[in-house]
Parts: C-alpha cells; sequence; structure tokens
C-alpha cells in the first residue's frame, strides 16, 4: 500500500469496541501504515546518523481481554527490540499522533540517561515551543517541555521502577497535515532531526 496519512476515520476507529475489533482494525489499517512509513523514516535516520536503524512495529500479542488504547511503530539501532533501547516512536490514540524520542521503562541505563539530560538541559531548551513530553506511554496525557516539567519527568524516570520519559511533538486528530502524506512524513523527518543530539548523547553513554 501506500503512506495515504492518518484520516479523520482512522481515529474513530481507534475507539472500536472490544480486543477482535480493535486488533482487526490495527491489522488491516494501521500497521500496514506503520510499515510503509516506518521503512522510509528508518532509512532517513539511518543516513541521518551513520548508522543501521531497524523498524519496529507493536503487535500487542500479550493482550487477550482489552484493546491497545494506543499503537506505535519503533525505531532503534537494535534488529532483535526497541524497548530496551532509545527509540522514536510515530504512534496513535483516538485524538492525536505521537512524534516522540521514547524512553520506556524497560531502558537500560536510566539513572546516567537522566542524570546527564538533567545536566545538560541545554539541549531541551533548544526545541521548538509545541514540543512536549510524557512520563508514561500507557497515559494519553502529555506535558509541555517546561524546566520544570522536564526536571519532575526525569527524576520520575530515574527513580520510579515505572517511570519513562519520552520528548518531541504531537499533532492533532484535525491537523490537516495528517491528511497530507508528503507533507506529513517531512513534519516526522524534521521533527526527529531536531532529537538526534538528545538521542545520541543517551547513545553515547
Amino acid at each position: 500500500m501506500t503512506f495515504n496519512g492518518f484520516p479523520k476515520e482512522d481515529f474513530q476507529k481507534m475507539n472500536l469496541p472490544g480486543l477482535d475489533l480493535r486488533m482487526a482494525f490495527l491489522k488491516e489499517t494501521i500497521q500496514p501504515k506503520f510499515y510503509e512509513l516506518g521503512e522510509s523514516l528508518t532509512t532517513h535516520l539511518s543516513a541521518s546518523l551513520g548508522n543501521e536503524m531497524f523498524l519496529h512495529v507493536a503487535k500487542h500479542a500479550r493482550r487477550s481481554v482489552n484493546p491497545p488504547e494506543s499503537t506505535w511503530l519503533g525505531i532503534c539501532h537494535n534488529k532483535r527490540g526497541y524497548k530496551k533501547h532509545p527509540h522514536f516512536q510515530v504512534g496513535i490514540w483516538n485524538d492525536y499522533i505521537f512524534l516522540y524520542l521514547a524512553f520506556i521503562y524497560e531502558t537500560e541505563n536510566r539513572t546516567t540517561i537522566s542524570d546527564s539530560f538533567l545536566d545538560n538541559q541545554e539541549l531541551f531548551q533548544s526545541l521548538p515551543e509545541d514540543f512536549v513530553i510524557s512520563p508514561d506511554h500507557t497515559a494519553k496525557d502529555y506535558l509541555p517541555l517546561t524546566k520544570d516539567n522536564l526536571t519532575e519527568t526525569l527524576t520520575r524516570f530515574k527513580t520510579v521502577k515505572k517511570g519513562e520519559f519520552m520528548v518531541g511533538k504531537v499533532i492533532l486528530k484535525d491537523d490537516p497535515l495528517l491528511q497530507e502524506p508528503l507533507a506529513l512524513e517531512k513534519e516526522i523527518e524534521e521533527s526527529f532531526t531536531k532529537l538526534l543530539p538528545i538521542y545520541k548523547l543517551s547513545m553515547s553513554l
């Protein structure tokens, strides 16, 4: 298939009731988009970083009752998996798309990464004003990228077992950009490029 963006019906169908209906929609509609878009983004990131990156698409295989409220692709340097490593995400909730550099609770070296980020906050201050942070990949809420929110979220990432840290951009479901595939892909590439200094720092530790 050719990536066609994320029309409004994609967001509506993220509310489909029950595991079977929701998973059928993800497998038939969203995952093919993630593979199409993700392959292009993986090529872009590999070229930008000078090393091979690998695409992973969330399968939600362990779910047996509750349907996933969000789903995503992950791109990282490890071919076998992404959860333990810094990775780039593109994902969808029922009201927005997210473009994140993600450090979830399984991330190795969390203490070193969080301390280094706290010591290099200028990397975050240089990001666009519309960038946000998220402390939990299972929750829809996100926070403005302020100094206080950054410090609090990084401290939680360091000290709480389930602490997480995601930084990047969200695009609300009504944004016409989501129905312009080429422009959307360019926006994602540009957003990830702005996050590369933070990614490179995390990978150097």
